[in-house]
């Protein structure tokens, strides 16, 4: 078989990357997730797929049991159906909102048409007041999602089962509405995307061209999530916000900015609306593209310029970004200044696929890492932030604390040079790429960058 391949100009590599695995619907549900619409302290979204042979949907519910006897006394909740049409077939996206919840409550769940149903699932709503969470977040996932993925997505919830909600920062597939891809995305999540609700950002591989010209967010984005329909209009379930238990999640959308001002300026106007009005201690923003770049040659000036004063403005504590494929996390202050008190956001670049490209070890940055699939878990408690990044290996390779005073300001206590050195070596790809005068340049950043870490930079 190799020689066969090789014969005609394909390598084993090659041919078996053209071989993916389909994901038709069929009458039982799957690709089911969880999210939010309203409120996480008294509703709970739920969206899964079937075929077209489905005619009624509805979800079941009731406060979790240790016996099996909760099943007879749950209640139906009629599911709203969506007809769409994706590569010819007719496939039916459901979902059904779970309304007048009780506060701090496990509850028991499964959806289906009423005889075929999911396994029964169990999420636990948030408190309607501050109190101790973690949560997770993922930098792009977008290639090899089945095979390489899942790793990062089980890992983290290994690493942190009591987490409340997920964040994705873009990119989570790399064609926009290949079925496949969202198939293998959905079956390396799994079940644990019943159990912890999603909130993804759109990044630029979640948009196509339309037959029309116009650009679009990916077909199977609103069918597959149920998200706030709170942000600009326009950009319904790709912006937005969502309160939970003391912290201000805000998700924008980058990549429908970057290609248009006009909208970047009306979701600048909408973030300084929804900032200056937040009863919450804490606020952290995801979208995908970085506000500091971890790669040379990829700076997205229009969108700091634009974003980076409201968010000094309004005391943004953490920005979690994807797009760049290396890892960074810093600060925005001059050399030379102690970065203790940062007078701005923490800001991260992540990546948990294998998809990598070298990094430029930029001056904003305090800890870096090279073709590193990675993780972070996050967690709140009163006015303590902790951050800690971790391979997929399961190795800590970044971490700090986040400490918050009465006045709102933030002391940083960074914690990664007691960690192992970091992974900055260039993928191979790259090593085998890079011109002499190319690898030469690498050298002479990493040697600045480590210069300016032997040096101390606060």
């Amino acid at each position: 078989m190799k020689f066969i391949l090789l014969c005609l100009g394909l390598s084993l590599t090659t041919a078996m990357a053209q071989v993916h695995k389909e994901y038709p619907p069929g009458p039982y549900p799957d690709r089911l997730i969880l999210g939010w619409q309203a409120n996480p302290a008294t509703s709970q979204s739920v969206n899964w797929r079937t075929d077209s042979t489905v005619t009624g949907a509805v979800g079941a519910i009731a406060e979790a049991d240790p016996s099996g006897d909760f099943v007879a006394s749950a209640s139906l909740v009629t599911a709203t159906t969506e007809r769409v049409v994706l590569d010819g077939r007719t496939v039916l996206y459901h979902s059904v909102q779970f309304n007048g919840l009780k506060p701090a409550t496990k509850y028991s769940y499964r959806v289906g048409d009423g005889k075929l149903w999911s396994e029964w699932f169990q999420f636990k709503t948030a408190t309607d007041k501050p109190a101790p969470f973690s949560f997770l977040y993922f930098g792009d996932a977008q290639n090899d999602i089945r095979s390489l993925w899942s790793r990062a997505v089980r890992g983290a919830y290994t690493t942190l089962p009591t987490a409340s909600l997920m964040i994705h920062a873009g990119d989570l597939i790399t064609t926009s509405n290949a079925d496949w891809q969202w198939g293998e995305w959905f079956e390396a999540g799994g079940w644990i995307n019943g159990m912890l609700p999603a909130l993804p950002a759109p990044g630029n591989h979640e948009y196509f061209r339309d037959e029309t010209g116009k650009v679009r967010v990916s077909r199977h984005w609103r069918p597959s999530f149920s998200l706030p329909e709170n942000g600009p209009k326009g950009l319904e379930e790709t912006a937005y916000y969502l309160d939970y238990q003391g912290v201000r999640f805000v998700s924008l959308n980058s990549q429908a900015a970057i290609l248009d001002s006009a909208v970047m300026r009306l979701q600048a106007e909408w973030l300084n609306k929804t900032l200056a009005d937040n009863p919450n201690r804490w606020t952290i923003v995801t979208h995908h593209h970085p506000i500091y770049s971890t790669k040379q040659g990829r700076d997205n000036n229009e969108w700091r310029d634009r974003m980076e004063p409201i968010y000094k403005k309004y005391n943004v504590d953490l920005v979690l970004q994807g797009h760049d494929h290396t890892y960074g996390r810093g600060i925005n202050m001059p050399l030379g200044k102690s970065r203790k008190r940062p007078d701005g956001p923490i800001y991260v670049v992540s990546v948990s696929g294998p998809k990598m490209y070298d990094i430029g070890l930029q001056t904003w940055m305090d800890r870096a890492a090279s073709n590193t699939q990675l993780y972070q878990a996050i967690s709140i408690d009163g006015d303590r932030l902790t951050y800690q990044a971790y391979t997929v290996t399961g190795e800590k390779y970044d971490s700090f604390v986040l400490a918050k005073n009465a006045k709102g300001q933030n002391t940083l206590i960074d914690q990664a040079p007691a960690l192992a050195p970091e992974r900055l070596d260039l993928p191979a790809e790259y090593q085998k790429r890079f011109t002499p005068e190319q690898a030469e340049q690498y050298q002479k950043r990493f040697q600045e960058y480590k210069a300016r870490k032997l040096g101390g930079k606060g």
